[in-house]
């Protein structure tokens, strides 16, 4: 068996601050309950444009280009201290609206996504100048409709419009004529989920130097569900991502755990590689619209920007041990099970302690936690609090009371093994995995040498349990002494050179 190492890792976000007026949860039920309501009257107002978005320091973080410890440097709230930004980073971009809605497009294999044909004229020059989109790709949004076709399509044909700068530039068309759950706003939102997935494979593939043949395996994590009428939520979105991405030898299935979602997918997938049933296996979450402006009515209240206006998408790639990357030790994995209990100390006691005791380590033995690491910003008006700061004091007060750090001690805990959250509320997209970008990175350059990643989950959304939930896994240092790894410093054609030419003298000499 091969220790499962964690190779990449990548991450998106969408402007898509017409998608928050059009198909945010929070507005489209205040439409229908509350057509006169000063939220929507201030909604228009309250967006921000694509550069606030780019210049706004915790969105350069979830890309890569500041650190989450350089928001310490920064008064809060942040977003009144704007930073020189950049749409792409070391782990992904920033995209704008108009791009991704052609992103739809090309994702859509229905021909459900209908466009207008100035719009697609225009953006078919602007998507050609993307690194990462193919000629071929650019072709699937053919020549586009016309506008007097996408407007019916929306009034008299129940479509789900699509909405740019407050134009009506294309629609979702409904998939069924009586299946709701494959009516256009609920494909709406799944196209949004599989676009924005495929768009942080291309990001993350775009890292590896692994081939698109070699992954095998795709495991999908958001909190999305697709389905029909007799099999709501059957799936499957890592195919069809797979599909998008072009992962030809690749198979997959989709993991959901509301917040947690994405720790289990990617304690699986250390598992198939660890086991070797296969090698490389990508875990994938896209966005969801039905969060975008989920707080907008508290910020609106008290004065601030829609905050809540991108989606969030990540990619992360799980393979064999290559002797550099760090290691997943499957051996130190914590789990919430059913008989935890929901009180704080039996959590954390859970995710924890219990995984550390395992190994012999104590809380301190950590470098850094990534827990639930939403934005300040967005959830500290909305009567949240500071979920990442909350978490790492619950975190240092069981190691208080563990005689593993001293009381006076709990504050510089947080701030030595915690970090600032930087995360969009896009409920799976902050639970634990948006640092995994940076341990890998740390941990290679040997800043840091264990890491715990943390993902929790609120099961009674869906009605059906009470139960909290959530599970951990420790990144660690590869140990591994492989000297022709990839950076090692050694040319492996070369030592195997070396080697061959050992064995013939060797050979020539046995032989005289």
């Amino acid at each position: 068996m091969t220790n499962p190492v964690l190779k990449n890792a990548s991450y998106i976000l969408v402007h898509a601050p017409d998608m928050i007026v059009h198909n945010g949860t929070t507005a489209t039920v205040e439409k229908k309950t509350n057509q006169n309501s000063e939220y929507l009257e201030k909604l228009r107002d309250s967006l921000r444009s694509y550069d606030e978005v780019v210049n706004y320091a915790p969105n350069q973080v979830f890309i890569g280009n500041r650190t989450p410890e350089s928001l310490n440097d920064l008064a809060m709230p942040w977003y009144t201290q704007p930073v020189k930004g950049d749409r792409y980073g070391k782990f992904g971009e920033i995209m704008p609206q108009d791009e991704f809605i052609c992103m739809m497009k090309i994702s859509d294999v229905f021909d459900l996504v209908k466009l207008s044909q100035s719009f697609t004229t225009e953006l078919k020059t602007k998507l050609a100048n993307h690194k990462l989109f193919s000629e071929n790709e650019i072709n699937l949004l053919k020549e586009g409709e016309p506008e007097e076709t996408i407007l019916s399509l929306v009034v008299d044909h129940h479509s789900e419009g699509i909405y740019h700068d407050k134009k009506l530039v294309g629609c979702v068309k409904k998939a069924h004529d009586f299946d709701t759950n494959l009516n256009a706003h609920v494909m709406f939102e799944n196209l949004v989920a599989k676009a924005s997935g495929v768009l942080a494979v291309k990001h993350l593939m775009a890292q590896t130097d692994i081939s698109f043949d070699e992954v095998e395996y795709v495991i999908e994590c958001s909190e999305e569900a697709c389905g029909d009428m007799n099999q709501r939520g059957g799936g499957n979105f890592a195919k069809a991502i797979a599909e998008g991405s072009g992962f030809l030898n690749a198979t997959g299935s989709d993991t959901r755990g509301f917040c947690a979602g994405p720790t289990h997918a990617l304690i699986s997938a250390a598992a198939l590689v660890k086991s070797g049933v296969y090698k490389n296996v990508v875990v994938v979450g896209g966005g969801a619209t039905a969060k975008l402006g989920m707080n907008g009515k508290d910020h609106v209240k008290k004065g601030l920007p829609i905050l809540e206006d991108v989606l969030g998408g990540f990619a992360v790639l799980v393979s064999g041990d290559d002797g550099i990357s760090p290691v997943v030790n499957l051996s130190l994995v914590g789990r919430h099970t059913v008989g935890t209990g929901s009180s704080p100390q039996a959590v954390i006691t859970a995710l924890i302690t219990q995984p550390l005791d395992k190994g012999g380590l104590k809380i301190t033995d950590v470098d850094k936690y990534s827990v639930e690491m939403q934005n300040p910003d967005i959830t500290k008006p909305a009567g949240a609090g500071d979920v990442p700061e909350a978490n790492y004091k619950m975190i240092a007060a069981l190691g208080v009371k563990r005689g593993e750090l001293e009381k006076a001690e709990l504050m510089n805990f947080v701030k030595k093994h915690g970090m600032p959250g930087f995360a969009p509320t896009q409920g799976h997209i902050p639970s634990g995995v948006p640092f995994i970008g940076f341990a890998i990175d740390q941990i290679k350059s040997s800043e840091l040498s264990r890491v715990m990643i943390v993902g929790k989950g609120s099961l009674f959304l869906a009605r059906m349990t009470n139960q909290f939930d959530g599970v951990s896994f420790v990144m660690e240092k590869n140990k591994s002494e492989n000297v022709c790894a990839e950076n090692s410093g050694y040319d492996e054609s070369q030592v195997k050179r070396l080697i061959a030419d050992a064995m013939r003298k060797l050979a020539e000499n046995l032989t005289e």
